[in-house]
């Protein structure tokens, strides 16, 4: 009599690598992107520096030190413009993954150490704006389009024109002849008074690194120079917010979900905190990001008008002087900082929105 063994069906589990959820795989694929998109900056900024028609070497050396050739020579040697345009390229991009942008041949300072001092005063306003600009635009944004064709509606309608239409530059100039020359309300151009020291650096931002110190006197006095150009700035960003959230607010508003919560019986304040501004949000951190990130890459004729001494001012001076490694240095900056918020409005896109990081 033969005897059959059936043998135990074992199950065996295979091991797989660490899996990457949705949000991790998505914000892998906009960080891959953004650093793609820094390559191209360095590429578009080196490029378009070297299409410049003006000589870098008579506008350096001044027109007497540039009308010797033995002169310009050493100049181009020392800057390496006497080599090939891949081989300078290819220079510039080891230069900065050391953190090099170069030397400024008209401060003789480093790029790097400008830009340490200008970026800060340049974010610092910022800052102020761009806290100030939400919470007025978007609140006056959702305000009038719950009172839709109405009085309050049309009043905030004409604010934000007024503020997108009047340029920048002609209201910084007016509000400085008003509050400072006439009326004395305001301090005069700069970041502090002249009787005042820079308090220690921090940040590089006046306001924390005094509050930091605690040297209040010299926030207080920071704060005061703060107030006129950021008034400026906020005027037009809140023209901008109010009607870009008008608009998103009104296409959530009349959705099927917002009317479910209405017919629920929840309160205004509770549909339009957890719902409408909700559904609302990502076309309004959209402008946001657009608008920071414009602030950041420096306010030109405000800071130039203000003598704020950010970014913005740096970069008018480097142009105007044709001082090409500030020039690359700036447009680098600006380049990084619009991927920078780009990249984190879309991983704030992932967080909110499901949908977008499932696509």
């Amino acid at each position: 009599m033969s005897t059959t063994t059936t043998s135990a069906q074992v199950p065996v589990t295979l091991r797989r690598g660490p899996h990457l959820g949705p949000l991790a795989r998505y914000i892998l694929i906009r960080f891959g992107i953004s650093v793609l998109l820094i390559f191209g900056v360095t590429l578009v900024t080196f490029t378009l520096a070297n299409l410049v028609p003006a000589d870098p070497a008579q506008a350096a050396l001044g027109e007497r030190a540039a009308s010797d050739p033995a002169i310009v020579a050493a100049f181009r040697e020392a800057q390496g413009l006497d080599k090939p345009v891949v081989t300078q390229y290819l220079v510039y991009i080891g230069h900065l993954l050391q953190g090099n942008l170069g030397t400024s041949t008209q401060s003789h300072n480093p790029v790097s150490q400008d830009l340490s001092v200008a970026f800060p005063a340049t974010a610092e306003l910022a800052l102020f704006v761009i806290v100030f600009s939400i919470i007025i635009g978007v609140g006056l944004g959702t305000w009038a389009a719950i009172r839709q064709n109405r009085f309050v509606d049309q009043l905030f309608r004409v604010v934000s024109l007024i503020g997108i239409s009047i340029p920048t530059f002609w209201l910084a100039l007016a509000a400085f002849y008003v509050f400072f020359y006439q009326l004395h309300w305001a301090p005069g151009t700069g970041r502090l008074s002249a009787s005042l020291q820079a308090p220690p650096k921090v940040t590089g931002m006046y306001t924390i690194d005094a509050l930091v110190a605690g040297q209040y006197t010299t926030f207080w006095n920071a704060l005061s120079h703060l107030i006129l150009p950021g008034l400026v700035l906020i005027l037009f960003t809140v023209g901008l917010l109010v009607r870009f959230s008008r608009s998103a607010v009104l296409d959530v508003l009349n959705q099927e979900y917002v009317l479910a919560a209405r017919a629920k019986g929840l309160s205004s304040a509770a549909v339009i905190f957890r719902y409408v501004l909700r559904g609302a949000s990502l076309p309004i951190l959209t402008i946001v990001g657009l608008a920071f990130g414009s602030l950041l890459s420096g306010t030109v004729l405000t800071e130039q008008v203000f003598g704020w001494g950010g970014i913005g001012q740096y970069a008018y001076k480097s142009a105007t002087t044709l001082d090409l490694p500030a020039v690359m240095g700036v447009g680098l900056v600006v380049g990084v900082v619009y991927i920078l918020t780009n990249f984190i409005i879309d991983v704030v896109y992932g967080v909110i929105d499901p949908r977008v990081r499932v696509q």
